[in-house]
């Protein structure tokens, strides 16, 4: 993700055709290694192709993809609905808790 951020960041920038050399440099400059296996795959797949229709063949296929879960509580019965609503809340915050320490688990954060 980290290599096509500073292969765009680099095409926004005027470079229509980055090379590796370009994208090593972005990145490096931010004081992040280049994987140099992902950054040959990167510039292979995109050489010579037009980066903006590419977005919007990818905001198309996207558009396309459901994005609405299913709500557990949705068949539970009305007898009850307070404790259930006490537990479903206790659920919530067990999520947003471990949600919390899976972003500490990654090793960086978003503007490291």
């Amino acid at each position: 993700m980290r290599h096509l951020a500073a292969y765009l960041l680099l095409q926004i920038g005027g470079n229509a055709s980055p090379s590796a050399a370009d994208v090593k440099k972005v990145l490096s400059s931010v004081g992040i290694e280049a994987d140099d296996e992902r950054l040959k795959t990167l510039i292979s797949e995109l050489k010579g192709k037009d980066i903006n229709q590419l977005i919007a063949e990818g905001s198309g296929k996207l558009a396309s993809v459901p994005s609405g879960g299913a709500v557990a509580a949705a068949g539970a019965p009305a007898a009850g609905g307070a404790p259930a609503a006490a537990a479903e809340e206790k659920k919530e915050e067990k999520k947003e808790e471990e949600k919390e320490e899976s972003d500490d688990d990654m090793g960086f954060g978003l503007f490291d």
